[in-house]
C-alpha cells in the first residue's frame, strides 16, 4: 500500500481526520508566509492530537537554529523537513546538532534538479521531490503551489534514502503519479483544500481511499 504524509494542518478535526484515514505522517509548516503556518503553540497543541501512532513532520524553510530550538523544545517532532534552499553543509549540521531525522525537499522542473538529490542523500535520512515553482509565479511559495513536474523525471531512480513524491497531486491523479514515479510514499497539501489553508476532511478521506486502492 502507497503511504502518505497530508501536510499543512492546522486544525485538531484534520488532524485527528488524517490520522483516523491512516496517514503515516502529518506535517505542520512553520512559515509565516504561508497560509498553511502555525505557531508554536498551536503546533504543539496539534502534535499532541495527533499521537503517538503517526510521525509528526515540521516544514521549516531556511530555518536559523533559534527557530529550530524554540519548535523542537515545545512541539513533539519526529522529522524536519528543510523546504528552502539550505546547503548541504547546512542540512548536515541541523541533523548533527539537532539529533533528529531530516528529509530534504528538492525542487523539480527538470533532470538537472534530480541529480541535484545525489548530493543531499548521501547526508539526509529521507528525500522529497516537489514541484519548482516558475519564477513568473506570483506569490510562490516553497512548496503547496499545486504545481506538478513530470513524474518521469525520477521514475526507476534508486536512491540510497527513503523518499516522497509531492507536487499538484489529488485523489484524481495520485494512482497515476505513483504509477509513472515509483513512488511509495506521497505528501500532498493543498490538494486536500477548499482555500488555501483550510483542509477538507472529505478530501482527506477521499485522498487516503485512494491511495490505499493502488496496492490493489
Amino acid at each position: 500500500m502507497t503511504e502518505a504524509k497530508i501536510c499543512g494542518l492546522s486544525t485538531d478535526e484534520t488532524v485527528l481526520a488524517a490520522v483516523n484515514a491512516g496517514a503515516k505522517y502529518v506535517g505542520f509548516v512553520f512559515y509565516p508566509p504561508s497560509p498553511r503556518h502555525v505557531n508554536i503553540e498551536q503546533a504543539s497543541k496539534l502534535a499532541s492530537t495527533a499521537g503517538d501512532n503517526v510521525l509528526k513532520v515540521g516544514v521549516f524553510v531556511n530555518p536559523d537554529d533559534a527557530l529550530l530550538t524554540d519548535v523542537l523544545k515545545d512541539v513533539d517532532l519526529d522529522i524536519i523537513q528543510l523546504h528552502g534552499n539550505e546547503t548541504v553543509e547546512r542540512v548536515e549540521y541541523i541533523r548533527t546538532r539537532f539529533s533528529i531525522i531530516v528529509m530534504k525537499a528538492i525542487a523539480v522542473a527538470g533532470i538537472s534538479d534530480i541529480s541535484r538529490a545525489s548530493e543531499y542523500e548521501k547526508i539526509v535520512d529521507m528525500l522529497l521531490f516537489d514541484a519548482k515553482a516558475p519564477i513568473e509565479m506570483d506569490e510562490a511559495l516553497p512548496g503547496g503551489n499545486g504545481l506538478a513536474f513530470d513524474w518521469d523525471l525520477i521514475a526507476g531512480h534508486q536512491w540510497q534514502v527513503p523518499w516522497m513524491l509531492s507536487g499538484g497531486l489529488d485523489a484524481t491523479n495520485v494512482r497515476e503519479a505513483v504509477k509513472i514515479s515509483g513512488a511509495t510514499t506521497v505528501d500532498i497539501s493543498s490538494g486536500l483544500e477548499t482555500t488555501p489553508g483550510n483542509k477538507d476532511i472529505s478530501m482527506i478521506e477521499a485522498f487516503m481511499k485512494e491511495i490505499q486502492e493502488t496496492a490493489e
